[in-house]
């Protein structure tokens, strides 16, 4: 196992410290994650880890031992310093980041395409969902959080590492989507209440918390509104990604 990293200044614990920063996990290519549920869904899912952090005094749990090779036993204090949440766990480790490169023909099924939605915690929420009722991929126009950071990562619960994320201009591979024959609908306040009839390769759009998709993405979509039979005008957009996504899985998958 090694000798017991103690101090925080340590260059390898300043250096995984560093991606929590957007600039580093772009530059380097990799990102931080804590906790036995990421790092097991990580190692599970084929990402590639080159380090693994320990706390001096707990085993690695036995679904990864055969990563043994990468344990470096930390203080607590050190563990403390690369962990964001408030009550860091035992574990954490240095991923490499997917490759986020669109394909040249999208997955067939159910593509989630995210328009400019900044909040962390909202896309790790969609990535959830999305997970849950088995999209076959997800998109992350420009402008979204980074699928990468501590709290978007916790927010996703592991579901970041189950199906194809995508990188790239909303708009633009809307219209590859188009030509592939996806049929493209986004949430908006200006929308029908009836969705399009739907085939077996959709794509779904949300947009940004403040002002929805944008008026390219809008362009290339039809248009949707959720009936709202209350007072208020709209939902969060982890709340209205969740009721669409919901609803167009149902209609996709009837038999189930």
């Amino acid at each position: 196992m090694g000798f017991v990293i103690t101090a925080r200044g340590n260059e390898r614990i300043r250096q995984a410290r560093g991606l929590m920063q957007a600039k580093a996990r772009r530059e380097r290519g990799l990102h931080l994650i804590e906790g036995e549920k990421l790092v097991l869904e990580a190692a599970q899912s084929g990402c590639a880890l080159s380090e693994l952090f320990v706390e001096d005094g707990y085993g690695l749990p036995d679904p990864l031992s055969a990563l043994s090779g990468l344990v470096q036993p930390v203080s607590r204090s050190v563990m403390e310093s690369l962990c964001s949440s408030t009550t860091p766990q035992h574990l954490c480790a240095v991923v490499k980041t997917p490759e986020l490169t669109p394909p040249q023909r999208y997955p067939e099924g159910f593509v989630v395409v995210l328009d400019r939605v900044q909040d962390p915690g909202n896309v790790g929420t969609i990535l959830r969902t999305a997970d849950a009722l088995g999209a076959s991929a997800v998109l992350l126009g420009e402008g979204c959080a980074d699928a990468f950071s501590g709290k978007t990562l916790r927010a996703a619960m592991g579901s970041t590492y189950h199906l194809p994320l995508y990188g790239g201009d909303a708009a633009g591979e809307l219209a590859r989507m188009k030509a592939q024959g996806f049929c493209c609908i986004c949430g908006h306040l200006r929308g029908s209440e009836a969705l399009p009839a739907l085939s077996g390769r959709t794509a779904l759009v949300i947009g940004s918390e403040g002002s929805g998709v944008s008026n390219a993405v809008a362009a290339a979509c039809t248009l949707y509104r959720l009936p709202m039979r209350g007072r208020a005008e709209s939902l969060n957009a982890a709340v209205a990604a969740a009721l669409l996504i919901y609803e167009i899985s149902n209609r996709m998958h009837p038999e189930n």
